[in-house]
């Protein structure tokens, strides 16, 4: 992913910001040397101080925001989870998880924020590692827990009798922590690779691998397992779920159904921009597209909006696949008026009005 400082390198050259200049930086990327490389193919310098201003301000805001917020939803779905552990499903222990990874992606964003605004890295090697290798592993973690939970929506509607005696606790916990080594699995060269840069004026935090190779797989593993895989395995999925519950005898059918496409509209929506924006960037460096200052600043606004754009993503999850749940609405509410009794007024009969699934389990199944 572009939250690392980077990828300069892919003609072998990583390249650090001139010291005379502040360097930009989007999570733990080092776009400055983007600014400053002449990419083999041409002899121009960049001037663009108006995007490094508008980028620090853009992106401190936002990962202040997305924090805020989804700290809150996932935070408050963790908490509701736990306080019901005795009575999870495999479905409510695959959301916690997902808010559990969203939580790990999220607190590494108040040290981005930072690095972003004071423009160098001031918490040491470690932490420069471990926030880019957790980072890395909250977003394949999220990415995959969603894809799971797809899939069980998907065998339990299609092949409720068959795979009922698969989904015991035993299994769930199995599946979990398969998807959690290879969400670290994944995120291992992250770990490796990134590191720190002195050049006297400004510390960076940067994601500098020794070869192309693992350019290319960041690149491409986050492409693929980011965006391709989940979009085809949600578009399978859904496509021969729609038409089973279209047939099925609930009041609130045709509205579960505009749910699941949301799912999927959002999930694309949200994230393929950044991802094609960081592809565009690739293929810019290795002069596939045309050079050019308009086209540098084009792609680094892109980049830049669509990243700030795809993070919002993890503050949506806890509405999407939680909120919209009649018995985790009434936990939740349940919750909150336990803690902050006066400002929460709802009512059992509230809760049967505002929810979009049916009593039937399999719709539930579907929604949760």
């Amino acid at each position: 992913m572009d939250f690392y400082l980077i990828e300069e390198g892919y003609h072998g050259n990583i390249t650090m910001s001139n010291s005379t200049e502040e360097p930009l930086t989007s999570m733990t990327d080092d776009y400055s040397s983007y600014y400053d490389y002449d990419n083999n193919q041409t002899s121009f310098v960049c001037e663009q101080d108006d995007i490094r201003t508008f980028s620090k301000g853009f992106l401190v805001t936002i990962y202040t925001l997305v924090f805020i917020l989804g700290f809150l939803g996932n935070g408050l779905v963790v908490c509701v989870l736990v306080k019901h552990r005795n009575q999870t499903n495999m479905t409510d222990m695959c959301l916690f998880n997902l808010a559990f990874s969203d939580l790990i992606f999220l607190l590494t964003l108040p040290f981005y924020s930072h690095y972003a605004m004071v423009g160098k890295w001031t918490f040491g090697d470690f932490m420069c590692r471990f926030l880019s290798c957790s980072h890395t592993t909250g977003f394949f973690s999220s990415i995959f827990f969603m894809v799971v939970m797809t899939l069980d929506r998907y065998m339990v509607i299609m092949y409720a009798h068959k795979v009922a005696r698969y989904r015991t606790t035993k299994t769930c916990f199995s599946l979990i922590v398969l998807i959690w080594i290879m969400s670290v699995c994944v995120s291992l060269p992250t770990f490796v690779f990134t590191k720190l840069e002195n050049d006297g004026e400004t510390v960076s935090c940067f994601y500098g691998p020794d070869s192309e190779g693992w350019v290319y797989y960041d690149l491409f593993a986050t492409n693929i397992l980011g965006l391709v895989i989940p979009m085809l395995v949600m578009v399978a999925c859904y496509s021969r779920i729609i038409p089973t519950l279209v047939k099925m005898r609930t009041a609130k059918r045709h509205r579960i159904v505009k749910l699941i496409i949301s799912i999927m509209i959002v999930f694309f929506l949200f994230w393929a921009p950044y991802h094609i924006s960081r592809f565009l960037k690739f293929l810019y460096s290795i002069d596939l597209l045309a050079s050019g200052c308009s086209v540098e600043t084009s792609i680094k606004v892109s980049i830049t909006v669509s990243e700030a754009i795809a993070y919002t993503h993890c503050c949506l999850n806890p509405i999407i696949y939680a909120f919209v749940g009649q018995k985790f609405m009434r936990r939740a509410m349940q919750l909150l008026k336990k803690w902050a009794p006066g400002p929460v007024s709802f009512t059992e009969s509230s809760f049967r009005r505002s929810s979009v699934v049916s009593k039937s389990s399999v719709t539930s199944t579907v929604i949760m």
